[in-house]
C-alpha cells in the first residue's frame, strides 16, 4: 500500500496558506487597510468552506451518523481529521490482515505492441485510502483555483501599488503559488487517471518535475500579466476577466445543448434534479476558474457519464495556448502604452520580453512532458513531434499552393494583356503582302 504523501502535502498547503492569510489580514487591520483585510479573508475562508463541503460530499457523511466529523467540518478542521483517518488506516493495514478483498482488473501499458491484463486484490483499507486520496486531490484543486489564484493576484497587486513586499505578504504569495502549481499538477494526474482508467498508470518522478516546471512558468507569467494590466486598467480588467470566465463557463453547456442529450441523472443517486444541476454548475465554475489561469488538461463533457471527455485533442490544446499567448501579448502592449509613473524604474521592454519568453518556456516544458514523460504516451494516436511535423507540412503546402495560385494568376493576366495588345499592333503595322501597288509605288 502506497504511503499517502499526497494527503500530507494537501493538508500542509491548506493549513500553511490559511494561517499565513489570517496573519496577513491582522497586519492589514493594524495598518487600517480594511479593504485589503476583507479581501484577504474572503479569498482565504471562502475556499475553506467549499473544501469542507467537498470532503463531506465525497465521503457521503450526510447519509451516515457521524456528528463529530460534521462538527469538525463546521469548525473548518475537516482536512485535519481526514488526514488522521488516512494515516490511521495506513498504519493499521500493515498489522491487520484483510478478511474481505475485491479483485480489480487493469491493463498494462503496451510494450512491443502487447498489453497484458493483470488482476490485483484490493482490500477495504486500500479502498478507503484511495477515497481519501481522491478527496484530497479534488480539495487541492478547489483550494488552488478558487482561493490561492485570486489570493496571489490580490497580494501581488497590493505589492505593485505599495511598491514593496513585506515578509508576511511574500510568504503568503509563495505559498499561494505553490498551492496553485500543486493544484494544476493534481489536475494533470486526475486527467490521466480518468482518461486511461482501464490501464495501470505509473507516473515517474521526472514527469512530476516536468509538470511542476511547466505549470510554474505558465501560472507565474499569467498572474504577473493580469496584475500589470489591472494596475493601469482597473475598469477594463473586469471586462477581460468576465469574458474569459463566461467563455469557459458556457462552453461545456453550449456543447451539451447542441448535442441534444438528456439531462444527466447518474452523477449521484442521492441527488435530486436540482442538486445535480447545482453540482454541474459548480463543476463548470471550477473548470472556468482553472482555465482562467492555466490549461485545465481535461475537457468537461456534461453528457458523458464520467463528465470528462476521454479523447485527446491536440488542436484544442494548440488553440488554447496560441490564443492565451496572443491575449497576454495584447495586455502587455496596452500596459506598455499606458503605464504610469510607478513603473518609472522598470525596463518595460525587457519585462515584456521576459514574460513572453517565460510563457514560451512553459509551452516547451509541456511539449517535453507529452513527448517523453507522459505515462501513456504509447497509447497516443500521434505524438507531439508527429503532430508538429504534420502542422509544418500543412503550412508549407498551403504556402506553396498560394504561391502557385499567384503565379498562375499572373500568367493568365499576362496572356490576357498580350491578347489585348495584338489587334492594335496589327493595325499600326499592316502585313506587307496585303499592301497595294499604289502603296508600293509611293514608297
Amino acid at each position: 500500500m502506497k504511503f499517502p504523501a499526497s494527503v500530507l502535502a494537501s493538508l500542509f498547503l491548506f493549513l500553511a496558506e490559511t494561517t499565513a492569510a489570517l496573519y496577513l489580514s491582522s497586519t492589514y487591520r493594524s495598518d487600517g487597510d480594511r479593504m485589503w483585510q476583507a479581501l484577504t479573508l474572503l479569498f482565504s475562508l471562502m475556499p475553506c468552506a467549499v473544501v469542507q463541503l467537498t470532503l463531506v460530499f465525497v465521503h457521503r457523511d450526510l447519509s451516515r451518523d457521524r456528528p463529530l466529523v460534521l462538527l469538525l467540518h463546521l469548525l473548518q478542521l475537516g482536512p485535519v481529521i481526514r488526514c488522521f483517518e488516512a494515516f490511521y488506516i495506513y498504519c493499521q493495514s500493515n498489522h491487520d490482515e484483510e478478511p474481505y478483498v475485491s479483485i480489480t482488473k487493469k491493463r498494462q501499458i503496451p510494450k512491443n505492441g502487447l498489453s497484458e491484463e493483470i488482476e490485483r486484490e484490493v482490500g477495504q483499507a486500500e479502498g478507503k485510502l484511495f477515497t481519501h486520496r481522491s478527496a484530497f486531490s479534488r480539495a487541492s484543486v478547489i483550494q488552488a483555483f478558487l482561493g490561492s489564484a485570486p489570493q496571489l493576484t490580490l497580494q501581488m497587486y497590493i505589492s505593485v501599488l505599495q511598491q514593496h513586499i513585506t515578509f508576511g505578504r511574500g510568504f503568503l504569495m509563495t505559498l499561494s503559488l505553490l498551492s496553485i502549481v500543486y493544484g494544476a499538477l493534481r489536475c494533470n494526474i486526475l486527467a490521466i487517471k480518468i482518461k486511461y482508467d482501464e490501464y495501470e498508470v505509473k507516473v515517474k518522478p521526472l514527469a512530476y518535475v516536468c509538470i511542476f516546471l511547466w505549470r510554474s512558468f505558465e501560472i507565474a507569467t499569467r498572474v504577473i500579466v493580469l496584475v500589470l494590466f489591472t494596475s493601469i486598467m482597473k475598469t477594463w480588467v473586469v471586462l477581460v476577466v468576465l469574458l474569459n470566465f463566461f467563455s469557459f463557463f458556457l462552453y461545456p453547456w453550449i456543447l451539451f445543448w447542441c448535442s441534444g442529450s438528456p439531462f444527466p441523472e447518474n452523477i449521484e443517486k442521492a441527488l435530486s434534479r436540482v442538486g445535480t444541476a447545482i453540482v454541474l454548475c459548480f463543476l463548470t465554475l471550477l473548470y472556468a476558474g482553472i482555465n482562467m489561469f492555466c490549461w485545465s488538461a481535461v475537457q468537461l463533457k456534461i453528457n458523458s457519464p464520467d463528465l470528462i471527455s476521454k479523447s485527446h485533442n491536440w488542436y484544442r490544446l494548440l488553440a488554447y495556448y496560441m490564443l492565451r499567448f496572443i491575449e497576454n501579448a495584447v495586455l502587455l502592449l496596452v500596459w506598455y502604452l499606458f503605464k504610469t509613473d510607478i513603473y518609472m524604474y522598470v525596463c518595460a521592454p525587457l519585462l515584456i520580453l521576459q514574460l513572453l519568453v517565460g510563457y514560451c518556456t512553459a509551452v516547451l516544458f509541456m511539449l517535453v512532458f507529452y513527448q517523453f514523460f507522459h505515462p501513456c504516451k504509447k497509447l497516443f494516436s500521434s505524438s507531439v513531434s508527429e503532430s508538429f511535423q504534420a502542422w509544418i507540412r500543412f503550412v508549407c503546402c498551403a504556402g506553396r499552393w498560394q504561391k502557385s495560385s499567384e503565379s498562375v494568376g499572373k500568367a493568365e493576366l499576362t496572356s490576357s494583356r498580350d491578347q489585348d495588345e495584338t489587334p492594335s499592333t496589327s493595325k499600326m503595322s499592316p502585313d506587307p503582302t496585303q499592301m497595294s501597288a499604289n502603296d508600293l509605288c509611293s514608297v
